[in-house]
């Protein structure tokens, strides 16, 4: 089999070994995590483990990291009317930027009506003038994503923290795709609510974590019956998964900086390569990105023709979000940025990870020039 080269690792990632083997130790276990004899106390005992090394992860307290089954259970679960902080007043309306994951979008459990869209400017960059203004009534509670998925900017929200808290709301951090990639903890984000997911740091898919700060309170779970988690997530732990992510957001922390500017150097060689095609754009390149992420998009190019022209190429790529069930749609990031429907629909996402090199992204650039005079070409022709 000719050699690949994974350039999606925005999507997900390999599994790290640590989290390999430490899933394969939890599934020499055959205790049920709720049950009081020796056999469950050793599953427990794997759960509080990697729930001490999720919480550390972020600076938070381990009592108050509650396991999902992914980053979209943690952000729905998040978006709970009445939330409040102590004797506070209750949140009754959510407020959400334009370039939020789709699981944030759909607004979680609160009614349509009540859920307002926070612009961004043209750099992808949350609009605080434009938050200061909505903030204005009822309390709010606000979902602004740490790092963007598709563009890698990342959002002011300590920022953003300090303009809800004096308006008496609260703020979910979306910060799925920074762990790992750029420091922060709970507190430095002035989040009061922050997701998590597993399989965007080395850890195994279908897990996840909303991490809460001291003092939260109204949280209603979305799935109920037995009285796992604290009564917050019914349901059995997936146990190998979640001392999976454990061991994940261990070592993904381990030389997180020395692996960024790595990484950085490996996305300008990347960046240069690709504007060299006449007309390219790379969106949000005057914003501080993730160190990994690269939009970008030629106009007239689709995104299903490029990324389909970089798989057969032997190149892994994305068109924006994974999250799509396999379908390309422009991407809602890029129209939210005020660009036109033509590149929204060419956005195509590139992103790095521990064992890109500079060779892979020689390759893909090599695939790429090939794949953009084949089209371009083609489109002058018909012209």
């Amino acid at each position: 089999m000719a050699m690949r080269i994974y350039l999606d690792w925005n999507a997900t990632t390999p599994l790290r070994p640590e989290a390999k083997a430490a899933m394969a130790h939890a599934w020499e276990i055959g205790g049920n995590p709720s049950s009081v004899h020796a056999e469950g106390r050793q599953a427990r005992r794997l759960v509080e483990e990697a729930r001490a090394a999720v919480a550390s992860a972020v600076s938070a307290e381990a009592p108050n990291v509650i396991f999902t089954s992914g980053g979209t259970e943690a952000n729905s679960l998040a978006l709970t009317p009445g939330l409040r902080r102590g004797k506070g007043p209750a949140m009754e309306r959510l407020l959400t930027s334009a370039i939020e994951h789709t699981s944030v979008l759909a607004g979680g459990r609160f009614a349509q009506d009540a859920i307002r869209t926070i612009g961004v400017t043209r750099s992808g960059i949350v609009d605080l003038d434009r938050l200061r203004r909505m903030l204005d009534g009822p309390p709010a509670l606000v979902s602004i994503m740490l790092a963007n998925n598709e563009t890698g900017a990342i959002q002011p929200v300590a920022e953003a923290a300090r303009l809800v808290h004096e308006a008496g709301g609260l703020l979910h951090v979306d910060a799925i795709q920074a762990l790992g990639k750029i420091p922060f903890d709970l507190a430095s984000a002035g989040a009061d609510l922050l997701s998590l997911s597993a399989h965007k740091i080395g850890g195994p898919k279908g897990v996840g974590a909303l991490v809460l700060a001291e003092g939260l309170e109204g949280l209603v779970p979305l799935l109920r019956g037995g009285g796992q988690e604290k009564g917050r997530r019914a349901g059995t732990e997936d146990v190998a998964g979640i001392a999976g992510f454990g061991a994940a957001a261990k070592s993904a922390l381990v030389g997180c900086g020395q692996e960024a500017c790595r990484e950085e150097g490996l996305r300008a060689r990347l960046e240069a390569g690709l504007v060299q095609t006449p007309g390219a754009l790379v969106f949000a390149s005057e914003a501080e990105r993730l160190p990994n992420t690269v939009l970008f998009a030629v106009p007239g190019v689709r995104a299903e023709t490029a990324v389909i022209g970089f798989d057969l190429a032997g190149v892994a790529v994305s068109a924006g979000s994974a999250c799509s069930s396999g379908k390309v749609q422009p991407s809602h990031v890029v129209e939210a940025m005020g660009y036109g429907s033509e590149l929204a629909q060419g956005a195509v996402r590139l992103s790095l990870g521990w064992s890109t090199t500079e060779a892979d992204i020689d390759l893909a650039l090599q695939a790429w020039r090939k794949l953009a005079d084949g089209l371009l070409r083609g489109r002058r022709n018909t012209a």
